[in-house]
């Protein structure tokens, strides 16, 4: 190492050869070891990053000072990635009636929804040809089928947390929405039997970013029987039961990107009613505190009551 710097050292000086006098300014203790160091200057910094934390240095303040030094500050821009494989949103969401599921259609409040909905179904119409021209295999009479299995195949995926078939199921905007907080529960879901064959009941086919670029938005009603069950990481019950079927009316929305030819109907959300009835509240895993104890104690597990089950008497 040292034959190495002192043959880096001897080339610099002979390349300087033309500084006179400057082994004066060393040291002459230093010039015993080092006999040929030429003494140079670094490279001068003109910013010099301020100290963290430091008074008076708002980002106005380095802003201007980095002006003065000549350094042009890059202006950083806040920019949002878009995926034009699916929509951002709901165009136009359907308004389910209230007391669907519940009210006969022989009622008279169930025909006044009745000739709403036909009212209101003159867009769904044009929308469902123009879905019928870019495909020519929907079918509003084999599609709810088709979105049911859509609708199980995906929430089988997710109990099973499978990544690469949930893509293949749901669009970009629904997946964050499906596993947001369930790294750590354990999900236990079945469909048990369909109560009423599923339908459509409305769709749009709007565009994005170009006028030519248009997707398909239908929206399917179905009321099914289902199980669900929700456990904490530690294995205990946070929501439902595995055991006890509940009825579940839900509205489906699927979505396509019908200029895309290798595109398929996927699950792009869900549509909750205003007047559908609250969900059961959440039963919460909580750590008690213990005893705050002093460096020189210790705990003692005497001091807290433990209840023991009782002996169970067998009567003859």
């Amino acid at each position: 190492m040292a034959a190495s710097l002192s043959r880096v050292i001897r080339v610099q000086r002979l390349v300087c050869c033309t500084v006179q006098n400057a082994e004066a300014l060393l040291d002459p203790a230093m010039q015993r070891h080092f006999p040929s160091v030429i003494p140079f200057r670094t490279k001068k910094r003109y910013f010099i990053p301020p100290v963290v934390g430091g008074k008076g240095h708002s980002p106005d303040n380095l802003e201007a000072r980095a002006g003065q030094a000549g350094v042009v500050v890059r202006q950083e821009y806040m920019e949002r990635a878009v995926n034009i494989s699916c929509t951002a949103g709901v165009f136009d969401p359907y308004i389910p009636p209230e007391g669907d599921a519940r009210l006969s259609g022989l009622s008279k409040e169930g025909l006044k929804q009745r000739t709403e909905q036909l009212k209101q179904s003159a867009a769904s119409l044009l929308a469902i040809r123009k879905i019928k021209e870019l495909d020519s295999e929907f079918n509003t009479k084999e599609f709810p089928a088709q979105a049911q299995d859509i609708f199980i195949q995906a929430h089988d995926a997710l109990t099973h947390f499978n990544k690469e078939k949930l893509h293949d199921l749901v669009t970009e905007r629904c997946y964050p929405e499906m596993v947001r907080g369930n790294r750590y529960k354990t999900l236990r879901w079945m469909f048990v039997e369909s109560l009423e064959p599923p339908r459509v009941v409305h769709a749009r086919c709007p565009d994005m970013v170009s006028k030519g670029n248009l997707y398909g938005q239908v929206t399917v009603r179905m009321h099914s029987r289902q199980t669900l069950a929700i456990y904490d990481r530690f294995g205990r019950l946070m929501v439902g039961d595995e055991e006890v079927p509940r009825d579940v009316l839900e509205y489906l929305v699927l979505e396509r990107h019908l200029v895309n030819p290798y595109s398929r109907w996927r699950l792009h959300g869900k549509i909750v009613p205003s007047w559908a009835p609250p969900k059961d509240p959440i039963i919460k895993t909580v750590m008690i505190p213990g005893p705050q104890l002093k460096p020189w104690e210790e705990f003692d597990e005497l001091n807290y009551e433990v209840v023991k089950p009782k002996a169970v008497q067998w009567h003859k």
